[in-house]
């Protein structure tokens, strides 16, 4: 007998109504980290929309958008697992353009890109503000990394079968950011991703 198996629709829906009746009101920030054969943007992309369905502000980001330029994430060599894991991002814009401005919340405003990987060049986007009770979404890997791990509310592990990279083996030999999660989730069968917990087999 198959077993059973949640929709997409059901699984979203439900961490939504989790997030939002543990953390309903004020600015708060959920990270969905995960490896890259898992797709967290098009998950995070969801999340947003399940939040937005029940009546909530939600905001996106994703951590690709805030990359260095190429010159400093390869300065360890294209194929460094090393620097791929700790020269990618640039986290100090990420704090300063988007995390704190949107804690703060009122006036202040925050962007969600700094830069355009692909053109390796940087961006400028036009600030946003959001109302007094809003969600931004925040999806990349490495995201439960010590610089960056208390700035979530709520985060969500988002597993897949796979090779995982030999940075995506580093950050898990040296973070375990499995067990730092809120939530698992196995998106292995993108349809039909399903809630784990950390001591499942």
């Amino acid at each position: 007998m198959a077993r059973w198996a949640p929709l997409r629709t059901d699984t979203l829906s439900a961490l939504a109504e989790e997030i939002l009746h543990n953390y309903g009101r004020g600015h708060v920030i959920v990270a969905v980290d995960a490896p890259g054969q898992a797709d967290a943007t098009t998950f995070a992309d969801d999340l947003a929309d399940a939040i937005r369905a029940k009546s909530h502000a939600a905001f996106r980001a994703s951590l690709i958008d805030f990359s260095r330029p190429r010159a400093e994430r390869e300065a360890r060599g294209a194929d460094s697992a090393e620097g791929a894991y700790r020269d990618a991002f640039d986290y100090p814009t990420l704090t300063r353009a988007l995390i704190e401005p949107f804690r703060r919340g009122g006036s202040a405003s925050f962007v969600t890109a700094s830069f355009d990987v692909a053109r390796d060049t940087p961006v400028e986007n036009e600030g946003q503000t959001a109302p007094d009770d809003a969600i931004l979404i925040v999806d990349g890997p490495f995201l439960n990394r010590a610089e960056l791990a208390g700035f979530w509310n709520y985060s969500v592990w988002l597993d897949a079968a796979g090779e995982r990279t030999a940075a995506e083996a580093l950050y898990a030999h040296e973070v375990a950011p499995r067990t730092k999660a809120t939530a698992i989730v196995d998106n292995s069968d993108p349809e039909h991703p399903r809630r784990s917990f950390a001591d499942s087999c």
